[in-house]
């Protein structure tokens, strides 16, 4: 696996995350510090045990002659998945040698997301999947929004941690569901940043105030935040200021950074240490393609390096947000590029979805079961790649597309 070894963070830890904020409550402090100490020794078992797996990176193309790290001279290669030899063929290093000059995209994503560590997966279906059954035992607790993405709720079906539903960003239903879950060790809040079918934002400090008042983590999915959100496109956790807060992260490389696919998780080394370790999709699953490395790398170069991109789309949503709402249409959300139409009737959201497409704007109507019944929508995503004329043109499509329907006059 030469690549996913090419691009391990090497890097110095950037913040403490499971290292208590200056916030933290008593017992949020003695939850963070339980679970860096279980961690830590779940990590020294494995150790001692003298199953630990380390990395070894491959400093030279794939082939049955390599180079390794730290070793001398020219290895030979009786550890690949090359079966026909093609990883090397000239044509194929040709069109992947760009990508393959870049192995610091965890490391990036760490200083990105401003925490200690990165673990990358072939996406975030996988990094959720491979997260809750590793840290969470049959004495722990997880405690899930009820609307979180399916990913999420499979990956929580695959751990043996006891599990608590509470109302979508309902903190009231949060709070009874922490109360009854503090027999638990370990316990972990888990919601999206935001909720794609919606644009609605989980209320972060909310839940991170719960959080350390009763001693629990806090998980975010940022899939529909990464890159966009906040006044640095960190995410939501910025957006709202609890960045020091949120304990673990995981997000994709396939939506706001560009690439086809991708995801990963970011936070404090020991729990990445031990996922590199336990974590199925990451030890069961090939590295990502060198080309989505390299695509991937060069985005969050360009995020670090300047706000302007995750400004633009900012502006190019309240443009449409506002004008939409002065046509006298019903957009769901608040401040988020997702721009869910309300419409209700799962007919109608067909119809007109089809009636924009011949007027050139491709978007998709959406209902039951995707969302719930008499909650059907037109969603409309905005890009900062829009200029203002797309915007109003897509507009002018809305206002006429809903006359003749008659959703506005």
């Amino acid at each position: 696996m030469p690549l996913r070894t090419a691009v391990r963070c090497l890097s110095t830890p950037i913040r403490g995350i499971l290292r208590p904020s200056t916030t933290t409550s008593n017992r949020g402090y003695a939850a963070v510090a339980e679970a860096r100490s279980l961690l830590e020794h779940e990590l020294e078992t494995i150790r001692t045990g003298g199953t630990w797996k380390g990395e070894r990176i491959i400093t030279s193309k794939q082939g049955p002659h390599i180079n390794v790290d730290g070793s001398r001279g020219d290895i030979l290669n009786f550890c690949a998945n090359n079966y026909l030899g093609l990883s090397s063929h000239p044509q194929v290093v040709e069109a992947g040698i760009e990508a393959l000059k870049k192995y610091d995209l965890e490391q990036k994503l760490a200083q990105f997301h401003e925490r200690e560590d990165c673990i990358l997966y072939a996406s975030c279906f996988d990094a959720n999947a491979g997260l809750f059954e590793v840290l969470l035992g049959p004495d722990d607790a997880v405690l899930s929004d009820e609307l979180n993405h399916a990913s999420i709720i499979d990956g929580i079906r695959l751990c043996r941690a006891k599990r608590f539903r509470y109302k979508h960003m309902d903190l009231n239903d949060l709070e009874t569901q922490l109360k009854e879950s503090q027999s638990s060790r370990l316990r972990l809040v888990v919601t999206d940043g935001v909720f794609s079918m919606d644009g609605d934002m989980a209320p972060l400090k909310g839940i991170c105030d719960l959080a350390e008042q009763y001693g629990a983590l806090v998980f975010i999915d940022e899939c529909h935040a990464t890159g966009f959100m906040g006044p640095r496109g960190r995410g939501t956790d910025e957006l709202l200021g609890v960045m020091d807060r949120v304990h673990i992260v995981n997000s994709t490389l396939g939506k706001a950074l560009g690439g086809a696919a991708g995801g990963y998780t970011v936070g404090p080394k020991p729990l990445i240490d031990l996922l590199r370790q336990r974590s199925r999709p990451y030890l069961f699953s090939n590295s990502l393609p060198p080309p989505v490395v390299g695509c991937a790398t060069r985005a969050v170069e360009l995020l670090l390096a300047s706000n302007e991109i995750a400004q633009s789309v900012g502006d190019k949503t309240m443009r449409f947000r506002n004008k939409m709402t002065e046509a006298g249409f019903t957009i769901s959300g608040s401040d988020h590029p997702i721009c869910p139409v309300m419409l209700g009737d799962a007919r109608l959201a067909s119809l007109m979805a089809d009636d924009m497409l011949k007027l050139g704007v491709y978007v998709i109507g959406f209902s039951y079961p995707v969302v719930p019944k008499g909650k059907a929508r037109i969603r409309v995503q905005i890009s900062a790649a829009h200029t203002d004329q797309d915007i109003d043109r897509a507009v002018d499509a809305f206002i006429q597309t809903g006359r003749k329907h008659g959703v506005v006059s």
